[in-house]
């Protein structure tokens, strides 16, 4: 069952949120530190005096509501979507898939470019992971990728498509290769901009990695090692991080907008690639929703269900791969062809984690270009 949904948050909800902003009780810092140990604290002081004096989320509900909003029950799951139609002569069904910290509004830059064109266009479907934004959340465990693969399986069917592409990056990628390697049947092409951080392609016995891979792998070790505590917290105890995000509004901005600060091509300044509205946009939308443990909650469910290839694993359809420049870490070209067929390779010199939200119309002309080469579409 499907019907359509719109965004009203109340009123009394905003007016708390904006309180408990003002009862903030602020950390020390190391003088002159910036962001090495952390969210900036001169720059989170900033963004929350902003938020209670000049953030309108009153004006974010009208550009979500801009589009058609829907709620699809599948197999007693509500999840939430976008589903916009193109105007073009051929028009693609493409299913996009957001990740953390992010949340389907990261791919608000995308519809324009993907649905205008009169020749060549796609039917999106952007849907909220469950757990984040206004898909329910479930409080059962085996919510990983591979389920939510399934999910999307069923809703693309429940739309009336036989065949659509898949397009994700972060936790997005997953379930793009998940949906890929269980449903191949109703793909047309796989879109990329990151690879899955628990990917491992199937080696037969004998079968030795590369010099190159060999490094790269440590590269992302030293990585995890540096960056990767979140995600050490994530998958093991969220519960307990959960407590203290889900009550502090800035605790919880501090923890997401720190992640836009460090995956993305900001050269050392958050706002050169986004707005105060932008990342404020995000974050209540995790607040509003109380989706912060649901949503970290996945890494953990994730790292039970890894991405580790068998032998009989190979994502057979065509894989189009945008490689943005500050998207780390990232594995060679080498190790992804073990498991995807790559038919399309692009290097991206600006860019980073949040392509959609960063670099919008340069993502939007490599997903073009990778599904006019898709054979049948030709």
């Amino acid at each position: 069952m499907i019907t359509e949904f719109r965004c009203q948050i109340s009123q009394p909800a905003i007016d708390d949120l904006k309180f408990r902003i003002r009862q903030t009780r602020w950390t020390d810092e190391i003088k002159g530190s910036g962001w090495q140990f952390g969210a900036d604290l001169s720059y989170m002081k900033e963004l929350a005096d902003y938020w209670v004096d000049k953030f309108d989320w009153r004006k974010v509900e009208d550009t979500i509501n801009e589009y058609p909003n829907y709620i699809a029950e599948i197999d007693g799951i509500k999840i939430h979507f976008l589903h916009v139609k193109g105007k073009g002569k051929i028009s693609v069904p493409l299913i996009i898939t957001h990740g953390w910290p992010g949340s389907f509004m990261e791919m608000h830059k995308l519809i324009a470019p993907l649905t205008t064109g009169p020749e060549f266009s796609f039917d999106l479907i952007i849907p909220s992971i469950p757990g984040f934004g206004f898909s329910q959340k479930i409080d059962t465990p085996g919510c990983n990728l591979w389920f939510i693969g399934d999910l999307w399986n069923k809703l693309i069917k429940e739309l009336g498509y036989q065949k659509v592409m898949a397009q994700g990056g972060d936790f997005g990628a997953g379930i793009s290769t998940a949906l890929a390697l269980k449903h191949p049947e109703i793909m047309l092409g796989l879109h990329l901009n990151y690879i899955p951080g628990s990917y491992f392609p199937f080696l037969s016995p004998g079968e030795k990695l590369t010099e190159e891979e060999i490094q790269s792998l440590k590269k992302t070790e030293d990585w995890y090692t540096n960056e990767g505590a979140y995600a050490h917290q994530h998958r093991t105890k969220p519960l307990t991080l959960g407590y203290a995000l889900n009550d502090s509004p800035v605790g919880l901005c501090a923890w997401i907008v720190e992640k836009f600060y460090g995956w993305s091509d900001c050269n050392g300044n958050i706002e050169n690639v986004f707005t105060k509205d932008e990342l404020l946009s995000n974050v209540s939308l995790y607040w509003f929703t109380e989706t912060i443990h649901s949503s970290i909650r996945l890494y953990n469910e994730n790292s039970r269900a890894p991405l580790r290839f068998s032998k009989t694993d190979f994502i057979k359809i065509p894989v189009g791969i945008a490689r943005f420049h500050k998207e780390d870490p990232f594995p060679t070209r080498k190790f992804i062809e073990r498991g995807y067929n790559i038919q399309h390779w692009t290097e991206i010199p600006i860019g980073g984690h949040f392509a959609a939200m960063e670099q919008p119309q340069l993502l939007a002309n490599d997903i073009i270009q990778f599904a006019k080469k898709i054979e049948r579409y030709n």
